[in-house]
């Protein structure tokens, strides 16, 4: 491997350290302030949708197939809250539209 692969993944590094590092050394105290509480605890929740988002609607042969899934796996979770039934209905709805537009 040339030397500058070794520099780019110390690099890389170091970012990820200071990123981890430096809310721990620079807030001490509690926050308490509401908004900014409010924005840490929702953090995962968006940083995870905008991870999953796009693989969801081009994890299949066809994008109406991902679509179908996301609206049909939205509305058991809002219903029914079960994760096992939300992914056989994901499944099922993929299933469906793929059998239907070939």
């Amino acid at each position: 491997m040339e030397k500058s692969v070794y520099l780019y993944l110390l690099l890389a590094a170091g970012v990820i350290y200071l990123i981890r590092m430096l809310p721990l050394t620079l807030i001490r105290r509690e926050i308490k302030s509401t908004f900014f509480r409010s924005f840490l605890f929702y953090v995962p929740y968006v940083t995870l949708a905008a991870m999953t988002f796009p693989a969801i609607l081009s994890a299949t042969s066809s994008p109406i197939s991902g679509a179908a899934a996301l609206v049909v796996g939205l509305l058991i979770a809002f219903f029914d809250g079960n994760l096992f039934r939300c992914a056989v209905g994901c499944c099922g709805a993929v299933f469906l539209v793929e059998l239907f537009i070939r």
